[in-house]
């Protein structure tokens, strides 16, 4: 008798019509994970929180929000002031935006450090980094519902950067804004993208990144493949079920998580004009421009190489060449050994400069412009690619630690 149908009772039922326990087992309670997961591993799991949190408090929102350029102001203040519970689901929905960036960004930086988008699992990262675009596409259209000055101003400058493409820049921003300018046109298909189709696909992408990810085997700080060693049942000798063992750990990076979420939420949603900026308190004026117009933090790394650069076609081509450039990472990183800690120092180093690169780059973006931070802007922008470059340089005859056969 099969496992499936010595099953009885409501479960026994519902596998005989829709895999239930095989799903369980597949991926939680018999999905081998590696033995020695540590602090870095916690972000994956917060990223699918953050996701929970989004699109619950989005769908409260939403009941009570107006996407009309005369109402839609006046309904933020509304949820805010008149709506039961109105500022805490604003709130969360707000600072889960920059809580989503933060954790995937860790997330990603843990990628990068134990190698976890090297062979095999060059899906996995590729599934990832549209994900990561996904979210950049929702975060953008998702700041301009609220009709501040900032999410007005701000649109209006990244949507004008499409204009520089040739032939086609001016066909495309009429496109993308709807009208000749900002305007109810805009916020109507920017509710309709955030609320509906990008959540779609985020979600569906999701799924494949977790579905990829199960396929192959998770990595592990030590860079080794646990696969490669089993005992007599099939099981990776280094590795330990996915459930108990991690899930209930996740919950400790939970509990510390919402802990700190929480704080941020009743005591500092505004975080100081980063998280929520002062001139979207404000409502959208098109005659009235605001004296410093940047986009929220997650997206300043970007501007400020944008701004680093004189002309504003090549510009806009390093901006997009600084996403694009994290799709090709498996393909540039040429090297055998995954993880950090058996990397030779000049990968460490470049490593360091990256980091150091990528939160300058962030820093500057969000600050007006000036001769010196233009400068510090091109010096940030040189050491973000030459990141890249010099890991292509490196990776093929880098000098390594051996690696061990198993986990110690």
């Amino acid at each position: 008798m099969s496992e499936k149908s010595s099953n009885k009772g409501l479960i026994g039922w519902i596998d005989a019509r829709f895999p239930l326990t095989k799903m369980w087992e597949e991926h939680l309670s018999k999905y081998y994970a590696p033995k020695n997961f540590n602090f870095w591993y916690f972000f994956g799991s917060l990223a699918l929180l953050i996701l929970v949190i989004q699109i619950v408090t989005g769908i409260f929102l939403t009941m009570h929000y107006k996407p009309d350029g005369e109402m839609a102001f006046t309904s933020v203040e509304y949820i805010m002031r008149d709506v039961d519970w109105g500022w805490l689901i604003r709130y969360l929905h707000s600072t889960g935006s920059s809580a989503f960036f933060i954790v995937v960004y860790l997330h990603m930086f843990r990628g990068v450090m134990y190698g976890s988008y090297q062979k095999p699992r060059e899906l996995i990262w590729l599934f990832g980094m549209f994900i990561y675009l996904a979210l950049m596409a929702e975060a953008f259209m998702g700041y301009l519902l609220p009709w501040g000055q900032m999410s007005y101003w701000g649109a209006q400058v990244i949507i004008s950067l499409f204009g520089a493409i040739p032939v086609i820049g001016d066909d495309l921003t009429l496109w993308i804004r709807g009208d000749f300018v900002i305007s109810d046109a805009t916020l109507n298909r920017f509710f309709a993208l955030h609320v509906v189709a990008v959540p779609l696909v985020l979600i569906m992408l999701v799924v494949m990144h977790i579905l990829a990810l199960h396929e192959v085997g998770s990595n592990n700080p030590e860079g080794i493949e646990i696969k490669n060693h089993k005992d007599e049942n099939g099981n990776p000798l280094d590795g330990i079920p996915f459930h108990p063992y991690y899930s209930v750990k996740d919950i400790v990076g939970v509990v510390v998580f919402l802990i700190l979420f929480s704080i941020v939420v009743f005591f500092m949603p505004e975080m100081g004009g980063y998280f929520l900026e002062h001139a979207n308190f404000v409502p959208a004026n098109q005659y009235q421009t605001p004296e410093h117009i940047a986009p929220v933090w997650y997206f300043t790394p970007y501007y400020a190489i944008l701004r680093a650069v004189p002309d504003k076609l090549i510009g806009v081509i390093l901006m997009f060449a600084a996403i694009f450039v994290l799709f090709i990472l498996p393909w540039i990183d040429r090297g055998k050994v995954h993880s950090i800690r058996y990397r030779s120092s000049a990968y460490k180093w470049l490593l360091a400069m990256f980091v150091i690169s990528f939160i300058g780059l962030g820093y500057l973006g969000a600050l007006p412009l000036s001769d010196v931070r233009t400068f510090f802007a091109r010096v940030y922008s040189i050491g973000y690619f030459g990141f890249f470059l010099g890991l292509w340089w490196i990776s093929k005859n880098e000098k390594t630690k051996p690696v061990p056969e198993r986990i110690q």
